[in-house]
């Protein structure tokens, strides 16, 4: 629930007063808590998990990413700060902490419904607050708030398109007159809150039909279609195919095939029923200048394969990849994605979780992760459906964007995962 509500946290203490290293303090709480959690319960845990597969791979990611964090910057070409290798692996090692905090807590841990109960929690908190806030904040009351300063001077993320706010926040029509707003909520990310999202649709479209269920997907999915993100709706769908198949049911892909239809029908009336908004008149400027710079990405309306967001994730994952294939021994931590902006040196790869790996990492880095997730996905099978379907689909996601970046997702999946290995086998399931 405290990673849900993080960013808007953060952002409220930095207009309040509290900035620089004294919240750089403050906002490490969660590495705090992960880490006093991981001592306390190893501490209390009488009889050590039998070691699998996933555990080895885990340890083997683990001890891939410390090995580049003690390789020196300039034998692998990298420029990286120390502060910046610092934060390469925090980042890289957190969902690795979350799946070994949950191998050991589900000793004492046995509930198999708990878990998706508080992920559900936190994303009706992400979708009230979400909806609450298109229909009753405006966005110049987002522009005068602390958001832009703490992303600005605290995380060093200097946007420019909309008074320092990040450009994704509204949809661009193309015309200057209807920006069309998306959901940020608590996240400050329609991506973030998109992706979280998700994972709860998944959990609760598992449940047995009840009627408390149905609201609560309904509630949710509108929240979802407000975030305006097609990667999550196109990455739901995906999910409960899997869901459908891992639980033998068929209702599950009924729904998926019912929300790429309404998500589609959606999608296409957005720029006539979504919330507008507008621009400022410096805003304008700067967006004029960058349009005659990068010119025209499809008229009015482009297919999914011209529009300019879509164009811009296939570059980076190319250009990525192409960079990996090229320097396979990686440049070391803190060369790649937001650490990399935040500290000053050139981004080499950005958005992808495996190409932003390999930049850190090299394909080491890469192939440990990957054969890691594919443990833990054959182990999901036949003990949790619904963490399997979250699982892959958030591993699909990683394709076009840092999903352990977003700590959210990092930490709840992950410690799901190490959760449910820790629980026998269910051969039966029942339908």
């Amino acid at each position: 629930m405290g990673l849900a509500l993080h960013n808007v946290a953060m952002a409220q203490l930095w207009e309040l007063g509290v900035r620089g290293t004294t919240l750089d303090v403050v906002a490490a709480w969660k590495e705090a808590v992960l880490l006093v959690a991981l001592l306390v319960v190893a501490w209390h845990v009488r009889h050590k998990p039998a070691v699998n597969a996933a555990d080895a791979l885990a340890a083997s990611y683990a001890i891939v990413i410390a090995v580049y964090w003690l390789i020196p910057q300039d034998v692998l070409g990298g420029e990286a700060t120390a502060r910046g290798e610092l934060l390469a692996l925090r980042h890289h090692l957190f969902p690795a902490a979350a799946y070994a905090l949950g191998r050991l807590a589900a000793f004492a841990w046995e509930e198999r419904g708990r878990l998706g109960g508080l992920i559900a929690l936190s994303a009706v908190v992400v979708a009230v607050v979400g909806l609450l806030d298109l229909a009753f904040v405006s966005l110049q009351a987002w522009r005068d708030s602390g958001v832009p300063g703490w992303y600005r001077e605290q995380l060093g993320l200097d946007y420019e398109g909309l008074s320092g706010l990040p450009e994704n926040w509204v949809y661009n029509t193309g015309d200057e007159e209807n920006p069309i707003r998306r959901l940020v909520s608590t996240f400050l990310s329609p991506l973030a809150s998109a992706y979280a999202l998700v994972v709860a649709l998944i959990y609760v479209l598992s449940r047995p039909f009840r009627w408390w269920w149905g609201l609560l997907a309904v509630l949710l999915y509108v929240a979802l279609l407000y975030t305006h993100t097609r990667a999550a709706l196109g990455a739901l769908a995906f999910g409960l195919v899997l869901l459908a198949l891992a639980q033998r049911r068929i209702l599950p892909a009924a729904f998926a095939l019912a929300s790429v239809v309404a998500g589609a029908l959606f999608l296409a009336a957005y720029p006539s029923i979504g919330p507008t908004t507008s621009y400022t008149p410096e805003e304008l400027v700067w967006l004029r200048a960058n349009a005659r710079q990068e010119g025209p990405t499809g008229g009015r309306f482009p297919s999914p394969a011209e529009d300019a967001s879509t164009e811009s994730h296939w570059q980076n994952l190319r250009d990525g990849v192409r960079l990996v294939i090229e320097h396979p021994q990686g440049h070391g931590l803190g060369n790649s994605g937001v650490v990399a902006k935040r500290t000053g040196v050139e981004i080499l790869a950005g958005e992808s979780t495996y190409t932003e790996l390999g930049v850190d990492a090299g394909i080491a880095g890469v192939v440990a992760f990957v054969l890691w997730s594919l443990a833990i996905l054959l182990g999901l099978w036949r003990r949790e459906a619904w963490l399997f379907a979250a699982f892959a689909t958030v591993l699909v996601l990683g394709l076009q964007t840092d999903v352990i970046g977003i700590h959210w997702l990092a930490f709840s999946v992950w410690l799901g995962a190490g959760l449910a290995l820790g629980l026998p086998r269910r051969e039966n399931e029942p339908p």
